[in-house]
């Protein structure tokens, strides 16, 4: 028996905060908007100021004004403030349409206030568009665009730590102490003026790079590993890249090269282990294995965690972290033709995180990533 159709979906969101709303409409709404599909169309319900716009510029098939809603609900009810929830009802029954298929995320304000109401919702189980798993050739280039900014976050990174001299544990760039919030701005404005945002940057030296999402501050000190970690928006398209390196200003010491050789070990236990079919926990356990070989045993305790705690990998799109999920706390069964972010960090105590990307020469599983890893600290050690 075929598997029932779920519901269409609903959704109340903007597309800052909503990968899928972007998804769906492929167009920027700052503001919470609803939108909806039913019967092979998409619609979206805006208030005036972005009427116009949505209307030209995206991929919904109706565009309806909030105002007419609004009014509608004042008259309905005019001693209750009107809101989503009393606008979504008056859509499903202009519409003849009940059950909506609605995302985890959904508001639970709305969601509780449509059940009192008696409209019909069923949470999604998993994504809300299964389809955003497969990226497109498009889409594919959309996020090798966001890439292509973290080499030039990169590169303004690693020219600063290049030109930088070592003055006993400083590093002094034209007469200024390095730090993270130094590498940072460099970082940050060089994506800004490609046409992207990279929010949150992590510039992470010595053991604040223990934390895999310590962002860093204060000196950076020569001789010690850092972790920088960039994962830009480009702004036409809300498309994201995701890129992390491990460099190095002055003399590698044998323990961290050996940390270098460790990780890419790892790595090439998992890039063994990936294909179609295979399980995400079941890769992130080869990495977990190799890194325990070689003395850098995965442990959980109430006083924290050690080792290999980091996920292996994760999806690019719309969102920063998206399916497929290789990691140790989820099944996720891996499927053809995937794009992904794929990251090793032992992470034993006191030591440092280590990450890279590599392009896989098949098509399966596919990351996009225009820095080679020789060149960044990835699977060999440079200094610069």
């Amino acid at each position: 028996m075929a598997a029932k159709s779920p519901p269409p979906p609903l959704l109340s969101a903007d597309t800052t905060r909503s990968p899928d709303a972007l998804c769906f409409g492929r167009v920027g709404v700052p503001d919470p908007f609803i939108a909806f599909g039913l019967r092979g169309k998409n619609y979206a319900v805006v208030g005036a100021l972005e009427f116009g716009r949505v209307k030209k510029t995206s991929s919904f098939d109706v565009v309806l004004p909030l105002e007419f809603y609004v009014k509608r609900a004042r008259d309905l009810w005019p001693e209750r403030k009107p809101g989503a929830a009393k606008f979504i009802y008056l859509l499903a029954k202009d519409f003849s349409q009940t059950p909506f298929t609605v995302p985890e995320d959904f508001p639970a304000g709305i969601y509780e206030k449509l059940f009192e109401i008696g409209l019909d919702l069923e949470i999604a189980d998993g994504a809300l568009f299964p389809a955003r798993e497969t990226k497109t050739p498009v889409e594919t280039a959309a996020v090798r665009e966001g890439n292509l900014l973290n080499a030039l976050g990169f590169a303004a990174a690693e020219n600063i730590l290049r030109t930088s001299t070592i003055s006993g544990r400083e590093l002094l760039h034209r007469g200024k102490r390095v730090t993270s919030e130094m590498l940072k701005f460099a970082i940050e404005v060089a994506i800004l003026e490609a046409g992207g945002v990279s929010a949150n940057t992590i510039v992470a030296g010595g053991d604040q790079a223990c934390d895999p999402h310590e962002r860093g501050s204060g000196p950076l000190r020569p001789n010690e590993l850092i972790i920088i970690d960039i994962f830009p928006r480009v702004t036409a398209t809300g498309y994201h890249g995701d890129i992390t390196r491990t460099l190095l200003r002055g003399r590698a010491n044998d323990a961290q090269r050996a940390l270098v050789a460790a990780v890419r070990a790892a790595q090439l236990a998992a890039l063994k282990a990936i294909r179609a079919g295979a399980n995400g926990r079941m890769v992130h356990g080869k990495c977990v294995e190799v890194f325990a070989a070689r003395g850098h045993e995965t442990t959980h305790t109430s006083a924290g965690a050690s080792g290999f705690f980091h996920g292996t990998g994760h999806g690019l799109g719309l969102a920063v972290h998206e399916p497929p999920r290789i990691s140790g706390t989820v099944d996720y069964t891996l499927r053809k033709k995937l794009r992904r972010d794929r990251r090793a960090r032992p992470l034993p105590p006191r030591s440092r995180r280590l990450s890279h990307r590599r392009r896989r020469p098949r098509d399966l599983h596919r990351s996009e990533t225009p820095l080679p890893l020789p060149l960044r600290l990835g699977t060999q050690l440079t200094c610069v």
